[in-house]
């Protein structure tokens, strides 16, 4: 029988397989990023608990991690605005970023409580990083918190 640390993890990992961007867990980023984005769930640390002893509780904040990429063409200002006018549209890669993002805080703050397992579940906001692919479109890509707030009778269950 899975430990509800576990089980809470699994739970995220199938919330973000609902959405439109590739979900992994524990994997290592792949050669190619899919044109709707990835997302990659690391386990994270439980971190110290805080015990009630009547009855006996461990009380986590777990830090679960999850990495979003998306890839794409950075295009710079210049290429942005055309002839010199205003700027015509947003960068796709950009636009693709917020919207996963968007779409990764929306999931969560549909099931706070990840189907009755968690107490809470809380992202912080990312903070993204352009990195340059030789030979590639540039990666997005942001470290999301996520706080898994659950409480279990044994720190090994």
């Amino acid at each position: 029988m899975p430990t509800p640390r576990e089980t809470i993890l699994t739970a995220l990992h199938t919330l973000l397989q609902t959405l439109p961007a590739t979900a992994l867990r524990g994997d290592v980023l792949p050669e190619r990023v899919p044109t709707a984005g990835l997302l990659i769930l690391r386990d994270g640390e439980p971190g110290e608990p805080e015990v009630t002893l009547s009855p006996l509780r461990y009380h986590y904040q777990h830090r679960a991690e999850i990495e979003a990429v998306v890839q794409g063409e950075a295009r710079s200002a210049q290429q942005m605005q055309g002839s010199g006018g205003p700027l015509q549209r947003t960068n796709d890669r950009d636009a693709n970023f917020d919207t996963l993002t968007a779409s990764l805080g929306a999931a969560i703050a549909a099931d706070r409580t990840l189907g009755g397992l968690c107490d809470w579940v809380e992202a912080d906001a990312p903070r993204p990083v352009d990195l340059p692919v030789e030979g590639a479109a540039t990666l997005k890509a942001a470290v999301i918190s996520v706080v898994l707030h659950y409480a279990t009778p044994d720190p090994l269950t």
